[in-house]
């Protein structure tokens, strides 16, 4: 792959939704230098993801360098507000760059894409509380990177129920059989749900963030798996202790339904799109290569081209509109909890990840055997292993089964404005 290609800078206008207000105190010429050095340094760290990308893959073994290099450029705080050291990005610019870590090192941006969501929650939910603001402070001060802890015993990818719980007072405890914690020894803190209590309903539940010095790990399983090999995402025995104020003080159905959910799945979307979008390169690079040597000839797989552009194009469009559906709806409780809101945004991560999928096999049939093959320039079979995870991550059977009582209670619209 074209590392220069595959950096932000190159990013289709679809998937740039922007908040037009976000800098609306600055002087053009300001805004203008506050958006291009956030995108410098971007690039700077997608050009490390992608030299070590199949390292990554075949090592199965965290980013390390890539991860190093986006503490060093400062992307791990992007999307806390300045008043706490960050940079105050929006949602669409933090999808545009797990869009670019995509293009560059799938483990690498869905790393980010889960960290950032952990980050979104605690701004958005934990801001009034003062041991958060400190913990913002300090993620942006040190470049703390967050793993998340939601799935544990025979539950699955059920974020909605929680099987442990938080026990005591003003020091708090916490012991969780969890199945998977992506990152989770490399990362600096672990943001976990939980029952409120021992005796609290499975679904009654909170966020506790919980920093490395507050739990200790210990190895259940490994990670030997297809694709996304480098999120490293092993299970874990999660051993935790801190203070009560260490818990986010707003319900976590209220994060999941606000924040957690639709955040998850925009940026999750974005990092499969730049997966596409890298096998949508390297085909078109193949076709481009094939008709120079038969002097202008097709190759018999180009038909498939026409549709793997086609379909990353619907791909970028799908998460550029649901990207300005969460923007517009970000401080409306009352349309975040909607079910239309919740069907629409849980429906991004299915098709999304559908999409995905067909774009990056449309792209390796492009290329034919040259697509298939480990050793090939054109080699599509990274992308191909990990894109497959889109479906798997959360299952989509879960959330189409979820969604059942939904669609039998809506509405066929009347006409096509509806």
């Amino acid at each position: 792959m074209n590392i220069r290609t595959a950096t932000i800078s190159g990013i289709p206008k679809e998937l740039r939704i922007r908040d037009a207000g976000r800098n609306s105190h600055l002087a053009p010429s300001a805004a203008d230098t506050a958006d291009s050095d956030w995108r410098a340094r971007v690039d700077k760290v997608v050009a490390i993801a992608a030299a070590h990308a199949t390292g990554v893959d075949k090592e199965s073994r965290f980013p390390k360098e890539a991860i190093a290099a986006a503490r060093a450029e400062r992307l791990l705080g992007v999307a806390v507000p300045r008043e706490f050291g960050g940079d105050g990005l929006s949602v669409a610019d933090v999808a545009d760059i797990c869009y670019a870590l995509g293009r560059a090192c799938a483990s690498t941006a869905m790393i980010y894409a889960m960290h950032q969501t952990k980050v979104a929650c605690i701004v958005r939910h934990g801001r009034s509380s003062p041991w958060h603001q400190l913990l913002l402070r300090r993620l942006c001060a040190e470049q703390l990177l967050l793993a998340s802890s939601t799935t544990e015993g025979q539950a699955g990818g059920d974020l909605r129920n929680s099987a442990a719980a938080v026990d005591g007072e003003t020091r708090i405890t916490l012991e969780r059989q969890a199945t998977v914690i992506s990152y989770g020894e490399a990362a600096d803190g672990i943001v976990t749900t939980a029952r409120r209590s021992a005796d609290a309903a499975s679904s009654d539940q909170v966020l506790v963030a919980f920093l490395k010095e507050n739990y200790t790990l210990e190895r259940l399983n490994g990670w030997d798996a297809f694709g996304m090999r480098g999120t490293c995402s092993a299970g874990f025995k999660l051993m935790a202790s801190g203070l009560r104020e260490q818990i986010l003080p707003v319900t976590y159905e209220k994060i999941h339904s606000h924040t957690m959910m639709p955040f998850a799945h925009l940026v999750w979307s974005s990092a499969w799109a730049g997966i596409a979008a890298a096998a949508v390169e390297r085909a078109r690079a193949f076709v481009r290569k094939a008709m120079h040597r038969s002097g202008g000839t097709l190759p018999p797989g180009a038909a498939h081209l026409t549709r793997a552009g086609a379909s990353l194009k619907t791909l970028r469009s799908l998460i550029a509109a649901a990207t300005q559906r969460f923007e517009a709806a970000a401080s409306d409780s009352a349309m975040l909890e909607s079910i239309e809101f919740q069907t629409s945004m849980n429906m991004l991560k299915v098709n999304a990840s559908e999409l995905a999928v067909a774009t990056v096999m449309s792209a390796m049939q492009t290329c034919g055997l040259p697509g298939y093959r480990n050793d090939s320039e054109f080699s599509i079979g990274r992308h191909l292993r990990d894109i497959l995870s889109s479906p798997i991550m959360i299952s989509n059977d879960r959330i189409l089964a979820n969604l059942a009582t939904a669609s039998v209670l809506g509405t066929t619209p009347e006409s096509l404005r509806d």
